[in-house]
C-alpha cells in the first residue's frame, strides 16, 4: 500500500535506511495493553534484541512496557531510553562480569539464570556489593516449535536454560545462597511462531513443573513464559497486527498460576516488526540470459534475515505503476547470498526507483553490519521526517 509511504519526503534520503511507521507501532503497543490488561497479573516486556533504535525504544518505554534485555549493551539502552529498572529483566547465557555487575548495580528486576555456574558468579558479585541478587530460572522445557530451526531455542539439543532434571537440584542449591533470592521461572521456546498449539504445550510442561515444585513446597512468585509470537511476513498491509488475543487468551486459559502469581511475556518481533521497513533505491536492471535482476544498494549488511534465515519479506515498488514483471532482488554486496528475493513480482522497476522491503522492523536495523566497509543504515520515525 504505497499511501503509507511519503514517497516525497523518503526520495530526499539518502539510501538504504529504515523507516518506522510511529502510528502503527502505537497502534500496536495499543492493543498489547488492551488484552494483556484483561487478565490479572499479565505484565508485558519488551525484547531489546529485536530493535534498539532509540526513537523506536522511547515510545514503547512510554507505552508502559517493560524491557527484556540479553546484553549489557542493552541494559544500558533500556536504561538510556527511560525504562524503570525495576521493569528490566536480563536473560542470556554468557552474562560476563561487568554486565552482572551493571545489573546489580541498577537493581533490575531480575536475572533470568541459565546454569550453575552462572548462579554461583551471580552470588559471589553480589556478596561483593552487599547486595541480594533477585533471579529467576530459565527452564529448558524441551517443547518443539513450528518455526525455522535457527530460531527454536526450547530443545534439549539447544544451548538455552538449565534442563527440567536438574530444577530441584539448582532450586536446592540456590536456597544455600545469601546473596540470591530465586523469584521465578523463565522459559522461551523460538520466536516467530504463529501455531497457538506450540504455546498451549509450554503451558502444559509449565503446569507440570508448578505441580513437581508445590510437591516439595515450593512456589515462586513469578512465571515467564517469554515470547515467540510471529508476524505475517506474506501481508503485511491485510494483516499489520499479530493476534494478541489469541495469544493472551491462550496463556489465561491453559496456564494455571497460583494465586499471588504474576505472568510474564516478552515480546520482541510482534512489537515492532511490522513498523519497519527497509528503503533501498534501485541501482541497475541487468538482463539476465534466463531472468532479470532489480540491483539495488541495500545488501545483506543491512537486513540479513533473507540470507541468514531464507526468510521471505514482501517488496514493493514505492515508484512505479507499470505492471508487474519477475525479478531477482540482489544487493551489491560481494557475496552470492546478497539476494532479497528471487523471482519476486514487482511493479516494472527503473533506476533510481524506490522498493520497501517490509515487515523490517524486527532484526533489521539491530543486525546491521560493517561489511565491506559499508555505512550502518539510519533508522527513521515517520512522525519526524
Amino acid at each position: 500500500m504505497k499511501g503509507i509511504f511519503p514517497i516525497e519526503k523518503l526520495q530526499r534520503i539518502e539510501t538504504p535506511f529504515y523507516y518506522y511507521n510511529a502510528e502503527l507501532l502505537r497502534q500496536t503497543l495499543r492493543t498489547i495493553n488492551d488484552e494483556a490488561q484483561k487478565h490479572e497479573g499479565f505484565c508485558v516486556h519488551y525484547a531489546v534484541k529485536a530493535n534498539a533504535n532509540p526513537q523506536v525504544l522511547r515510545i514503547i518505554r512510554a507505552a508502559g512496557l517493560g524491557a527484556d534485555c540479553v546484553s549489557g549493551g542493552e541494559v544500558e539502552a533500556a536504561i538510556r531510553a527511560g525504562f524503570p529498572c525495576s521493569k528490566i529483566v536480563y536473560a542470556g547465557v554468557g552474562k560476563s562480569d561487568w554486565e552482572i555487575n551493571l545489573g546489580l548495580d541498577n537493581d533490575i528486576f531480575c536475572f533470568n539464570v541459565e546454569s550453575i555456574p552462572e548462579l554461583q558468579v551471580i552470588n559471589e558479585l553480589a556478596r561483593q556489593k552487599g547486595k541480594v541478587a533477585r533471579v529467576a530460572f530459565r527452564l529448558n522445557p524441551n517443547v518443539g516449535a513450528h518455526t525455522h530451526a535457527n530460531i527454536t531455542t526450547g530443545l534439549a539439543e539447544n544451548k538455552f536454560g538449565i534442563p527440567m532434571n536438574d530444577m530441584l537440584k539448582v532450586i536446592e542449591e540456590a536456597s544455600h545462597m545469601e546473596n540470591i533470592k530465586v523469584v521465578g521461572l523463565h522459559f522461551h521456546i523460538g520466536s516467530q511462531i504463529l501455531d497457538m498449539g506450540d504455546f498451549q504445550a509450554l503451558c502444559n510442561r509449565v503446569n507440570e513443573l508448578q505441580t513437581v515444585l508445590e510437591n516439595h513446597r515450593i512456589q515462586v512468585e513469578h512465571i515467564n513464559v517469554g515470547g515467540g509470537l510471529g508476524i505475517d511476513y506474506q501481508h503485511p498491509n491485510r494483516v499489520p497486527l499479530p493476534d494478541f488475543k489469541a495469544y493472551f487468551d491462550t496463556y489465561a486459559k491453559k496456564l494455571k498460576l497460583r494465586p499471588g502469581q504474576t505472568l510474564h511475556f516478552e515480546l520482541g518481533r510482534a512489537v515492532v516488526g511490522q513498523c519497519g521497513s527497509l528503503i533501498t533505491r534501485t541501482l541497475y536492471i541487468k538482463e539476465g540470459t534466463t531472468k532479470k535482476f532489480c540491483i539495488v544498494d541495500a545488501g545483506f549488511t543491512d537486513l540479513i534475515r533473507p540470507a541468514l534465515y531464507q526468510a521471505y519479506h514482501k517488496i514493493e515498488n514505492l515508484s512505479s505503476d507499470e505492471p508487474k514483471e519477475p525479478y531477482d532482488v540482489v544487493g551489491p554486496i560481494c557475496e552470492s547470498t546478497d539476494v532479497f528475493a528471487k523471482q519476486t513480482d514487482l511493479n516494472k522497476a527503473h533506476r533510481g526507483d524506490l522498493l520497501a522491503i517490509r515487515s523490517a522492523g524486527a532484526y533489521g536495523e539491530i543486525m546491521a553490519s560493517q561489511y565491506n566497509c559499508r555505512k550502518l543504515p539510519m533508522g527513521y520515525m515517520s512522525d519526524e521526517i
